[in-house]
């Protein structure tokens, strides 16, 4: 298996579900004894977010590309970003390191292209709903992204950075969130990108009035993936090994 770094604390809470899923999910593929090679540096959130709410992206890229080559340094040989938000300096943090780095909205819209999704509503962060990084990147893949009013966005914004990412689940924060995915069902959205990675605390993926792509389900799933596959150069050389044996 194929060593995992991560970079999480954006919340403790969001990257304790990436754990969770990463290792059941390495279960389910290699069997009950099988545990991951991970490597995990939990940045501090409460600096993390302060830097988000001022505006102070240069020193977030900073703290996120540093993190990415210790992480590299340290021998990982693939990264993950266990935040939806933070994928705002997903190219300076790729950039920065010569190892893969799986983006969360790339394996999101690989899923709904596969369900044969073409429109969708998008909840999450202020910046993930306001900002284009993440809905660009899932409009690449030929789907039609859109977002909540002002109104309903400031309160998910609000939900998020107050409740969630301190592990708090309310009932009205949860009939908040499934009346905005009742009116993007009007709207006519075949579905729903759960942007921000704690949302899901809030909103069940499976009882809902939409199809609910989770996204860190999916890029937990991905890594999943990634870990236990083996890169083509090295099945290339155990190939060769093999027949060599074979003809010695």
């Amino acid at each position: 298996m194929r060593k995992l770094g991560m970079i999480g604390g954006m919340s403790w809470v969001s990257t304790a579900m990436y754990y969770e899923q990463i290792n059941k999910g390495v279960i389910r593929r290699k069997g009950p004894l099988a545990s991951p090679p991970l490597l995990i540096e939990s940045l501090d959130f409460a600096k993390f977010s302060h830097l988000q709410t001022i505006g102070d992206w240069d020193a977030v890229a900073e703290v996120l590309t540093d993190s990415a080559k210790r992480l590299e340094d340290a021998g990982a040989e693939g990264l993950i970003l266990c935040s939806n938000t933070a994928h705002k300096l997903y190219d300076q943090v790729a950039d920065a390191v010569g190892i893969e780095v799986l983006h969360i909205a790339d394996v999101t819209a690989a899923k709904m292209v596969r369900d044969g999704v073409k429109r969708t509503g998008l909840i999450g962060t202020r910046h993930t709903m306001a900002e284009p990084f993440l809905r660009e990147r899932v409009e690449a893949h030929g789907i039609s992204v859109s977002v909540p009013d002002p109104g309903t966005a400031k309160e998910i914004d609000r939900i998020i950075f107050e409740e969630l990412v301190r592990g708090h689940v309310s009932r009205v924060s949860g009939r908040t969130l499934k009346t905005c995915l009742t009116v993007m069902g009007q709207a006519r959205q075949q579905a729903v990108i759960l942007g921000c990675t704690e949302l899901v605390l809030l909103v069940d993926p499976v009882a809902n009035v939409l199809p609910v792509y989770d996204t860190t389900a999916l890029h937990a799933q991905a890594a999943v993936e990634w870990i236990i596959t083996e890169p083509a150069a090295k099945a290339d050389e155990a190939k060769v090994e093999v027949q060599e044996a074979e003809h010695a």
